[in-house]
């Protein structure tokens, strides 16, 4: 299906709500799982990943009820019951977090997902799980799901794992440590990338009572603890802000988004002060973000590695600028859901933009803007680059993607609250 998106006819004004941050839902369910009580998660996100990481929660057997944008979860007190099939769909995140508490089962239970998830790797995660005692068995590639999972009176101790491939290996094995009787000490092999996510962890699991946990550079430790139930609010999500602030950004006018601000749990919350960095006017308050712009953007050169998601969010800004813009320390967003770098470089291209693959990052130069033309963009099963592809559609007639329902894996709303975006300016 080819979705044809509309161009901005005047510059943006509105005001927009996200939904709750699916990172900060998908470790207040884990740790609410392993809980011993009933938590109550409020605002929480509607995307399929979300979805996805109830389903499998439940295949383990723990009792959920959602009803709106609330939760109520019913923990194990650290025995979750193995034996089902977990399947995370599209969502890597709940498939790396659901295979660490499958270990603290002693009965086996299947991780497995859709075609695109069953390609990314998984390996180190396996790796690490097995030097703390787990059985992992893959069924057709070793270090991809499907996955049959399980463990027998893990021990914990000092494991040995990459820091630069995905923060949520590390995040998901920080989550079951308290719950190992010595605790976990995860020796990183090479530099922590996405580390405010792993602060997230930290920050989620502290909510729930855990203690100990300490991050260093080269190491990371949970002492032995356990969850307590609680009432949890989930802050709303910043990296799905930074859509309708680049709006504002790309097409001129003003934006605000409210339910995040600074200071957050969430390092893309930091976004506002690129876009400050690229020209435009920004205000931050505790709870709201707000982007103003004449559409005259200037180019930057700046290392992602802490924001890693907004990366598309950011390729399309600079196409518009008036200087190159370098983005590095990236490079593993290749194995997101897409391959972040050259699928990206791929579809600037296609539109006339002046995009250059690098070894760990992208360049875009500028070129005139009667250069830049539509083309049938690909989504390649990844939302990050639908949503990014309908920002550059703001200014530049004739794009359309196909595969608009990708979205849903994050933010279902996301066509409608553009076609705001679009309405309220034309007022």
């Amino acid at each position: 299906m080819t979705f044809i998106l509309d161009t901005a006819s005047q510059p943006l004004k509105a005001v927009i709500s996200v939904p709750g941050s699916k990172s900060i839902a998908n470790r207040a369910l884990m740790c609410a799982a392993l809980a011993d009580g009933t938590t109550t998660l409020s605002n929480l996100a509607s995307g399929d990943d979300t979805a996805a990481m109830i389903d499998c929660l439940r295949a383990l057997h723990i009792d959920i009820s959602v009803e709106g944008t609330t939760a109520t979860i019913v923990g194990s007190a650290g025995h979750p019951n193995g034996g089902g099939e977990l399947n995370a769909r599209l969502a890597g995140t709940t498939s790396r977090f659901m295979t660490a508490l499958a270990a603290l089962s002693v009965v086996p239970s299947l991780i497995t997902g859709d075609a695109p998830l069953r390609h990314r790797p998984m390996k180190p995660l396996h790796d690490a799980l097995t030097q703390l005692g787990a059985q992992v068995k893959s069924i057709d590639q070793d270090g991809h799901l499907p996955v049959w999972v399980s463990g027998d009176a893990l021990d914990g101790g000092t494991v040995s794992i990459p820091g630069d491939i995905s923060s949520q290996y590390v995040s998901a094995l920080m989550m079951i440590g308290p719950y190992l009787p010595d605790g976990i000490r995860l020796q990183l092999t090479s530099p922590l990338v996405s580390r405010p996510y792993v602060a997230i962890t930290a920050s989620v699991m502290s909510s729930f009572g855990a203690t100990g946990i300490a991050i260093g550079d080269h190491t990371i430790g949970v002492e032995p603890s356990a969850y307590a139930a609680t009432r949890y609010s989930i802050e709303a999500d910043a990296s799905s802000a930074s859509y309708p602030l680049a709006a504002a950004a790309i097409a001129g006018g003003s934006v605000k988004v409210l339910g995040v601000g600074q200071p957050a749990l969430q390092g893309d919350a930091a976004f506002i002060e690129v876009l400050a960095t690229m020209g435009c006017v920004t205000k931050a308050t505790e709870n709201s973000l707000e982007v103003k712009s004449s559409g005259t953007l200037h180019g930057i050169e700046i290392d992602m590695a802490d924001m890693s998601d907004l990366v598309p969010t950011l390729a399309v800004i600079a196409v518009f600028a008036d200087s190159p813009t370098r983005i590095t320390g990236v490079g593993f967003i290749r194995q997101k859901e897409s391959d972040r770098i050259g699928d990206l470089v791929n579809g600037l291209k296609m539109i006339g933009s002046e995009a250059v693959e690098e070894e760990d990052g992208i360049l875009i130069r500028p070129v005139n803007f009667d250069q830049l033309h539509g083309a049938e963009l690909a989504t390649h099963d990844d939302h990050r680059l639908a949503m990014a592809w309908s920002l550059l559609a703001l200014r530049i007639s004739g794009i359309s993607i196909d595969e608009p329902e990708v979205v849903s894996k994050s933010w279902p709303e996301w066509w409608d609250v553009r076609s705001t975006l679009l309405n309220v300016s034309a007022k």
